[in-house]
C-alpha cells in the first residue's frame, strides 16, 4: 500500500491546484481522477464557451469557430495538465477512489493518507421531463465539444450557461428558443440583470419562453417537440440541457468517516475548508477537506480560491498562496494583514466578495449580496460619455451598488454592460477590503470610461449614509467569513 501525506479525490481545477501547491511544499501527494486532468472547465465548459463567444463576436464561420475552440482546449487532451502535476511531484492515479477505512482510499490499489481532500466536482442534473431520454439532447459539455450546428435548438435553462450558449448558437445561424421555468432570466440575480439580458437575446433573434416549465418531450421525424406546462409546443432538432448541476459525491465512501450525503447534498465546510458536521465542527479529526463544486460554490474561480485555502492550511503557510512567497519573506506584520491572523495561523476563507459573471453581449457581473436594509443606488451607462461616443450596448446597460449603512461600506453590486466583469472588479476589491464609501467616492477614474457611472452610484450612496456611518469615522469591519 502506498502511503501519502495527502490524497486528493478529483482532478479538476480545485483538486489539481491543491495537489500542485502541497507537493511543491514538500509533501507526498496522490491525486485520483477517472476523467480529464484539469476537470471540465478547460475542456468542456468555461474555456470552449469563451472561445465560441469570441469567435461569434469576430463574425467567424461555424467551422472556423469549432477549429479555434478545439485548438484552445488542446483537442481535449489532458497531457499538459498531467505533466504539470508529475513535474510538481504528484502521483496520478487514473480511476475512482473510495474511502474504505479511516486513513485508507481504494483506487485500484490501497492508498494510505494523513489528510484527504474531496474535490470531485459536479455533474449535470436532468429535469423530470416525460420522454426526455427518447429525444436528441445535449448536456452543456456535449454541446461545447460537438462539431454539430443544429438548425433549430431549444436551450432549457435561463441561467448563465443557458444564456451564453443560446447567444453562441444564435450568432452562428441556429434558430434558438430558450425556455426558463421562472418568470425571468438569471433568477438568482437582481431582477434588472435578467430583464436587460432578455432584451439583448431577443434582439439577437432568440425566442424566449419564460414562466412555464417543460413538461413533455417527444421524438419526431426530424428531431423533437417539447411541450410546456402552459400548452406551448416547440419543435427543434436538438435540446440543450442547461438546468443545473449537483455535487458529485456518491460512491466515495464518506460514511466511513461519519459523513452522510444524499443526491444533491453539498459538503458543509468550516472557514478553513475542513468538512464539518451539523454543529460546524470539523469531522475526521480535522483531516477531511473539501474544495470546489462539492461545497456548492458552482464557480471555477471560487473553487480555485478554496483550493488555495486548503493548500495553505495543509502546508502550514497561510500567506504563501496570497503573495507567491513564504510568510517568512514578508516584513513586519504583513502576513497578519494578508490573512487576517498572525503568520503560522490557519488561513480562513472570506466569501463576502464572491463574483459571478455571464459572458454574453452585454456582459452581466454580480458580486457580494444585497443584505436587508441595504442602501441601493443605480446608475445608467447611457448617461456616460463613453456610451454617447458609441460604446456597444451602453444604451441598455446599468449598474446597482448595495451598501451596509451601519458599516458605511459596500456589500454587493451588479452590472450589465460591455466589459462589466473588468470594470466592476474594483467593486469586488472594495467589498473584500472593506473600504469606506468616503474613500471610494474619492477615487479618480479615467475619462471617458464606465468609472463615470461607478462614481455616480457611489456619490448617491454617500448622500444616503447616516452621518455616523459615512466612512469618515472608524466603523466595525468584522464580518462573517461564510
Amino acid at each position: 500500500m502506498g502511503t501519502y501525506d495527502v490524497v486528493v479525490l478529483g482532478g479538476g481545477t480545485a483538486g489539481t491546484h491543491v495537489a500542485i501547491e502541497v507537493a511543491r511544499a514538500g509533501k507526498s501527494v496522490a491525486l485520483v481522477e477517472a476523467g480529464l486532468i484539469g476537470g471540465e472547465s478547460p475542456y468542456l465548459a468555461d474555456l470552449p464557451a469563451q472561445s465560441l463567444l469570441r469567435s461569434a463576436a469576430r463574425g467567424e464561420s461555424w467551422a472556423d469557430a469549432v477549429a479555434h475552440r478545439d485548438n484552445a482546449t488542446g483537442g481535449r487532451s489532458d497531457t499538459a495538465a498531467a505533466h504539470e502535476l508529475t513535474e510538481a511531484g504528484v502521483t496520478i492515479i487514473r480511476g475512482t477512489g473510495t474511502v474504505t477505512a479511516p486513513g485508507t482510499v481504494t483506487a485500484g490499489e490501497e492508498l494510505g493518507y494523513t489528510d484527504l481532500v474531496i474535490a470531485t466536482g459536479s455533474e449535470p442534473v436532468a429535469p423530470p421531463i416525460e420522454g426526455l431520454t427518447d429525444i436528441p439532447a445535449w448536456t452543456t459539455a456535449q454541446a461545447l465539444s460537438s462539431p454539430i450546428l443544429p438548425r433549430r435548438l431549444i436551450v432549457l435553462g435561463g441561467g448563465p450557461a443557458g444564456c451564453e450558449l443560446a447567444q453562441v448558437y444564435a450568432a452562428f445561424g441556429a434558430l434558438v428558443t430558450l425556455v426558463e421555468a421562472e418568470e425571468r432570466l438569471l433568477p438568482g440575480e437582481p431582477a434588472f440583470t435578467g430583464e436587460i439580458l432578455a432584451r439583448a437575446l431577443r434582439r439577437a433573434g432568440i425566442t424566449l419562453h419564460l414562466g412555464s416549465p417543460a413538461a413533455k418531450a417527444e421524438r419526431t421525424g426530424d428531431g423533437l417537440t417539447l411541450g410546456l406546462a402552459d400548452g406551448t409546443r416547440i419543435d427543434a432538432s436538438r435540446l440543450l440541457l442547461a438546468t443545473g448541476r449537483r455535487p458529485r459525491l456518491s460512491g466515495l465512501g464518506l460514511d466511513v468517516l461519519g459523513v452522510t450525503v444524499s443526491p444533491g447534498d453539498v459538503l458543509p465546510t468550516t472557514t478553513t475548508c475542513q468538512v464539518a458536521d451539523e454543529s460546524g465542527s470539523p469531522v475526521a479529526g480535522g483531516h477531511l477537506w473539501a474544495a470546489g463544486d462539492v461545497t456548492g460554490t458552482g464557480h471555477t474561480h471560487t473553487g480555485r480560491y478554496q483550493a488555495g485555502i486548503v493548500a495553505a492550511n495543509l502546508t502550514g503557510d497561510p500567506a504563501a498562496n496570497l503573495t507567491g512567497s513564504p510568510a517568512a519573506n514578508l516584513t513586519g506584520d504583513s502576513a497578519a494583514n494578508l490573512t487576517g491572523s498572525p503568520a503560522g495561523a490557519r488561513r480562513e476563507a472570506d466569501y463576502s466578495a464572491l463574483s459571478r459573471a455571464v459572458f454574453t453581449t452585454p456582459e452581466v457581473f454580480t458580486v457580494g449580496t444585497c443584505p436587508p436594509g441595504a442602501i441601493t443606488a443605480r446608475a445608467e451607462l447611457a448617461k456616460t460619455a463613453q456610451a454617447r461616443a458609441g460604446s456597444p450596448y451602453g444604451e441598455q446597460g446599468c449598474l446597482e451598488l448595495y451598501a451596509d449603512p451601519v458599516a458605511g461600506q459596500l456589500a454587493g453590486g451588479a452590472a450589465v454592460g460591455s466589459g462589466a466583469a473588468a470594470w466592476m472588479a474594483e467593486i469586488s476589491l472594495a467589498i473584500r477590503a472593506r473600504i469606506p464609501i468616503a474613500i471610494l467616492v474619492d477615487v479618480v477614474h479615467a475619462f471617458p470610461a464606465h468609472g463615470e457611472a461607478l462614481e455616480e452610484a457611489l456619490r448617491a450612496i454617500q448622500h444616503q449614509l447616516p452621518v455616523a456611518g459615512n466612512g469618515t469615522e472608524e466603523t466595525p469591519t468584522g464580518r462573517s467569513a461564510g
